[in-house]
């Protein structure tokens, strides 16, 4: 399997990096690089024994590695720990480089008063370490290939639903286990970030469960998670969680009494709030409690400007009508005639009662669907889209600047 040109050569720069550790560090670095190996041992070698091997078999997925390599047999690994020890070294360097790095920058937005919000994304990559050194916290075969994957159903993003492909969680296992799996990827990730959003709250209710032969997500079904049991063990291990509950797509009452017994913030969004469904009253400001955030729209949609101007293609689920049905509707309610379409729902989320409000970038710039973060479901063309520095204008951050301090938000 091959790898992208960028890719590539960042992998060779960082390769060097890595061999060249030992000579150029400081004492002072060569001591944190220690005591990090020892902190996060219990991932990182696995981790770096992965990658390693990886390496070795040209990026293929672990899938189909030698059998075993791929069972994860003790003399395999042991022989390849040895043969792979500076591969091994090199793969550890460069995390610890990275979360040094990284804790650096957090301490630095903790002095200016900037908090970090992470996502974590309620389930893993199938050709990941996770699942090769855990397949018993998943739905495999004997082979180790999923018999059941994850999605959603058919829903406003799109018509056939949507097929992530990621292996369901054996939720018993992990019941048995005292949530460790859980509560070790919760505290790491509470290590980078100072709030977490947890992506598609709803699975842990209950998720759509895709039989892996299926090429769609429509023949599914609904099978329970863990509910309030993680959470409960995650709050005795860690503490308080500052966490945001992604609460999207189909929510049904038993999805909201997890949230709100737990005390998570939801979401709502903006560009939800004016269209056909019955549910568009939820997302309009005057329904909100305190405890939840707003967003304009969130990478998962279109920007706000591309979303006001679409047109029948760009957004299978919406026609002619629906379009212009919403377009008055916003106008109506903003009593504006959409020029500035950006600039009014970013007002409105600043003055609804939620505690918190976000909007993205490139609705701060007023940018259309070519900027647009990721579409559901499309495979490629996601994830490109990058700011230049000159596009934030002094323009532009006066008067975010006014509209955040005229809604008491500075």
């Amino acid at each position: 399997m091959s790898i992208g040109p960028v890719l590539a050569a960042r992998s060779k720069i960082l390769q060097r990096v890595a061999r060249e550790f030992d000579r150029r560090a400081t004492p002072i670095l060569k001591a944190a690089w220690m005591r990090f190996c020892e902190d996060e041992s219990k991932w990182l070698e696995d981790y770096a024994l992965f990658a390693a091997l990886k390496d070795e078999q040209g990026n293929g997925p672990w899938i189909d590695w030698p059998e075993p390599l791929r069972r994860r047999e003790p003399a395999a690994l042991a022989a390849a720990r040895k043969k792979h020890s500076a591969a091994i070294q090199q793969r550890k360097v460069l995390q610890f480089l990275f979360f040094h790095q990284w804790l650096s920058l957090r301490e630095e937005a903790r002095k200016r008063g900037i908090s970090l919000i992470g996502d974590i994304p309620i389930f893993v990559a199938h050709d990941s370490a996770d699942v090769w050194c855990h397949p018993e916290l998943f739905f495999l075969d004997s082979n180790g290939s999923p018999t059941v994957i994850a999605g959603v159903p058919p829903d406003y993003f799109s018509a056939t639903g949507q097929r992530w492909g990621n292996p369901l969680y054996r939720w018993s296992v992990h019941e048995d286990q005292g949530y460790a799996w859980w509560i070790a990827r919760l505290r790491s990730t509470l290590n980078l970030y100072d709030i977490v959003r947890i992506d598609h709250f709803r699975g842990f209710a209950a998720n759509w469960e895709i039989p892996a032969a299926e090429s769609t997500a429509i023949h599914g079904r609904w099978v329970p998670g863990p509910g309030k049991k993680l959470f409960d063990a995650a709050h005795q291990a860690l503490g308080d969680l500052p966490i945001i509950a992604e609460d999207l797509g189909v929510i049904t009452p038993d999805v909201d009494a997890l949230r709100e017994s737990l005390g998570f913030p939801g979401m709502r969004i903006l560009q939800f709030a004016f269209g056909d469904d019955p549910k568009a009253a939820e997302f309009r400001p005057e329904s909100y409690p305190a405890n939840c955030v707003v967003y304009t729209g969130t990478h998962d949609n279109d920007t706000t400007v591309g979303w006001y101007q679409s047109e029948p293609g760009q957004d299978s689920t919406r026609n002619l009508d629906q379009i212009a049905r919403e377009q008055h509707n916003v106008r109506t309610y903003l009593s504006s005639n959409g020029s500035q379409i950006h600039w009014d729902l970013m007002g409105l989320a600043l003055r609804s009662n939620a505690n918190t409000a976000i909007y993205p970038l490139q609705d701060v710039l007023g940018l259309g669907s070519s900027t647009r973060m990721n579409t559901p479901g499309r495979e490629q063309g996601n994830w490109s889209w990058r700011f230049r520095w000159e596009q934030l204008s002094q323009d532009v951050e006066q008067r975010l600047r006014l509209m955040t301090q005229e809604a008491g938000r500075a």
